[in-house]
């Protein structure tokens, strides 16, 4: 059986790293996972030629550009999918359907709850992206309260705004520049591109609660260097990406659990280096 992840550029993704951990553990020697750089252009062929190719695919993890573009394509998207518009997981059945599900809103909630972050009763967002919006998902299952999206511009505070509407979470927007307002939440979500929260560093108060910075590489970033510094607790994107790759590797083989203390000992030890 073979599975891939495809997105453009995808030649840094850990996904493979994590998946081949996961067979080797469940014991399935004639399992292969690989990687294709394709863009947006490009995925209708590519998925084309799987369909004339023959079986043996179970299924695809998907990076950007390809979250959104795939959805027309599949046959079935699983509400949470349809609710952020992104699918990152999807999975060929043997009746020939291909459904597509989003396990980045799970995962990140899975992540929270292994490190005892149950409830909250209010929250922040620092951005405005594809992973902000799985995210203001995955806080729709954690916050009592509202959750703030600190982000640059009218356009993108609307468009939370609708998100938080869609999924029935009560969402405020503030500009960027108040960003640092945001720690002082018991829950930071930070999904802004490396070097972007770089400045807020300084800006934290005495007793920090919880960071989740979606970040692998390079890591820890300053953020959460000084906020691990004070105490608080730290989750990065390590967690999400292992958490949400359990959850596509369940859908993969059907086998439930799957091996997330071996997928969790590769990512580290990828990113650890020779």
């Amino acid at each position: 059986m073979r599975a891939a992840v495809l997105g453009s550029p995808v030649a840094h993704s850990l996904s493979p790293v994590l998946h081949r951990a996961a067979y080797r553990a469940l014991g399935l020697a004639d399992w292969r996972y690989d990687r294709f750089e394709v863009d947006e252009a490009g995925l209708p062929g590519f998925l084309a030629a799987l369909d004339t190719g023959g079986g043996g695919w179970a299924g695809l993890s998907l990076t950007m550009p390809l979250k959104r573009a795939v959805i027309p394509l599949l046959d079935e998207v699983g509400p949470v999918a349809l609710a952020v518009d992104a699918v990152n997981t999807v999975v060929f059945h043997p009746d020939g359907r291909r459904t597509g599900d989003n396990t980045d809103v799970p995962g990140l909630v899975a992540a929270l709850r292994e490190r005892g972050v149950r409830r909250v009763e209010s929250a922040a967002v620092l951005g405005a992206g594809a992973t902000a919006s799985s995210a203001l998902a995955a806080l729709g299952q954690v916050c009592d309260g509202e959750v703030t999206a600190y982000v640059r511009g009218p356009e993108r505070a609307a468009q939370m705004q609708a998100l938080g509407d869609r999924l029935g979470v009560k969402v405020a927007t503030a500009p960027w520049e108040r960003a640092a307002e945001a720690f002082d939440r018991p829950l930071t979500v930070s999904t802004t591109p490396v070097g972007a929260t770089d400045a807020l560093a300084g800006a934290l108060p005495e007793r920090p609660g919880t960071l989740f910075d979606v970040l692998y590489h390079p890591w820890p970033t300053p953020l959460a260097a000084a906020w691990a510094e004070r105490g608080g607790t730290v989750l990065g994107g390590l967690d999400l990406l292992v958490h949400q790759a359990v959850l596509q590797c369940e859908q993969f083989t059907g086998v439930r659990p799957g091996p997330l203390a071996a997928m969790r000992a590769a990512g580290e030890a990828a990113l650890a280096g020779p």
